[in-house]
């Protein structure tokens, strides 16, 4: 990627992470840049185009993550997870799935798929890793992996969701009830 539009996804991802999808404009990423309109769209004639470029960047880097941990203990493999999730807290953002989502049903067909294929990614890497985890006696749940892979994810965005209104120790709280439970 070229370094202004590698600077026009960061900030698009920003922008989704605090406002949302639907609320930021290609004004929104052009002044703060300093770049025409124009420079935008050269490099995504669509919002929608900007969006996937958004989803594709984080899915690298959530690849990126998950194989440089795959050599780690599954316990310290959901700790660097939640570690990412409590940088995005700290920051005042909210995962990038969290906030696609409210959008979910007036974004384009593509850009609904590549977030479906997102959440199953996140999903089915969570789930793989607790199931391994209970395998290697370090993590204890009933039910299914996928069951609770479903309720560890949901907890981390509601926990950013809820530190936005009541303070980012909400997500400290959360976060370690949550490994205390899964590891207990």
């Amino acid at each position: 990627m070229s370094e202004t539009k590698d600077k026009i996804v960061s900030l698009a991802d920003k922008l989704i992470r605090v406002k949302g999808f639907n609320a930021f404009s290609y004004k929104d990423i052009s002044d703060p840049l300093e770049v025409k309109n124009a420079a935008i769209h050269y490099h995504f004639p669509s919002k929608a185009d900007l969006g996937i470029a958004v989803v594709d960047d984080e899915m690298e880097r959530f690849s990126r993550n998950t194989t440089s941990w795959n050599k780690l203990p599954e316990d310290r493999q959901l700790a660097n997870l939640f570690e990412v999730f409590r940088r995005h807290c700290r920051a005042g953002n909210v995962c990038l799935m969290g906030s696609l989502a409210p959008d979910y049903e007036t974004l384009t067909p593509a850009m609904q798929t590549k977030i479906q294929a997102m959440a199953d990614a996140i999903v089915e890497w969570v789930s793989h890793l607790l199931e391994q985890g209970r395998k290697n006696k370090r993590f204890h749940f009933k039910g299914t992996a996928r069951d609770r892979a479903l309720l560890v994810i949901s907890n981390l965005q509601s926990s950013l969701l809820l530190s936005r209104v009541m303070g980012p120790e909400t997500f400290d709280r959360i976060s370690h009830q949550l490994l205390e439970d899964l590891c207990a």
